[in-house]
């Protein structure tokens, strides 16, 4: 299926491993030209140099904390001109609601929930003064299912659900689309910590993470292409009538549960 997205301009946040390094790749694949946002320059300069060489394209990169006081006006200066903006950076801490410290979660919620928000904030007006564009916030599972053991992960998720909604419901009004994606677990470095702590936990021993697996769908977390594959097809003009939706990738673990 041709997407016609060759020559576009993609800004991603978060570009820099798992999910985002995932995306750039697919999106390069299309044509693209890139804008990629992490705290890592080591990473950053090593992706854009393989994806520059493999497909051709423009690869640009900034690193840069999202949280950091001024850090949103720099992206808006670095690629305030894309036609699609991917909010992927985020990390909040699992943990219930005695574990969770205030300062664990407003960090978690200052580089996830507000950074979607302001940078989507900024990006919205760029995109509406040029005539339109795509904002897609990969979001996570935990907001349609919430787990008491990943508290804050699943109250900020389930606030960029509604914001993606909300502002998706009248965003076509300016010829803007708004999606989300909420992937379930997905083979990362971050889901296999995530296991390890757990197995440790219940079981003392953090090599039988992999116990964990059988009781996802197929036996196993997606693959970082599963999520990315839908995420380039909802940003292209084979996906021009969808806003304000927000979907699942998660081998149907939330309708399973």
């Amino acid at each position: 299926m041709e997407l016609n997205l060759t020559g576009r301009k993609v800004l991603i946040t978060g570009a820099s491993q798992g999910i985002g390094e995932g995306l750039a790749a697919a999106f390069a694949a299309e044509g693209c030209d890139l804008y990629l946002v992490a705290r890592s320059p080591d990473k950053l300069t090593r992706i854009a140099g393989e994806l520059s060489a493999r497909h051709g394209v423009a690869v640009a990169t900034l690193p840069i904390d999202i949280t950091a006081p001024d850090a949103i006006d720099q992206i808006v200066a670095f690629a305030g001109h894309a036609d699609v903006l991917v909010n992927n950076a985020g990390n909040i801490p699992s943990g219930n609601l005695a574990s969770v410290t205030d300062d664990m979660w407003r960090r978690g919620w200052d580089l996830k929930v507000f950074g979607y928000i302001n940078l989507t904030r900024a990006l919205y007006q760029c995109m509406k003064e040029r005539g339109g564009g795509v904002i897609l916030n990969i979001i996570g599972a935990a907001g349609e299912m919430p787990d008491s053991n990943y508290i804050a992960g699943s109250a900020g998720n389930a606030a960029l659900m509604a914001f993606t909604h909300s502002l998706g419901g009248r965003s076509l009004d300016d010829n803007i689309r708004v999606l989300g994606v909420n992937p379930g677990p997905v083979n990362t470095d971050r889901i296999k910590n995530m296991l390890k702590h757990r197995a440790e936990r219940e079981f003392g021993d953090a090599s039988r993470y992999q116990e964990f697996l059988s009781t996802f769908p197929r036996g196993r977390a997606a693959e970082v292409a599963e999520v990315a594959d839908l995420v380039v097809f909802l940003a292209s003009d084979r996906s021009s009538y969808t806003s304000g939706a927000v979907f699942s990738v998660d081998g149907g673990l939330k309708v399973r549960r």
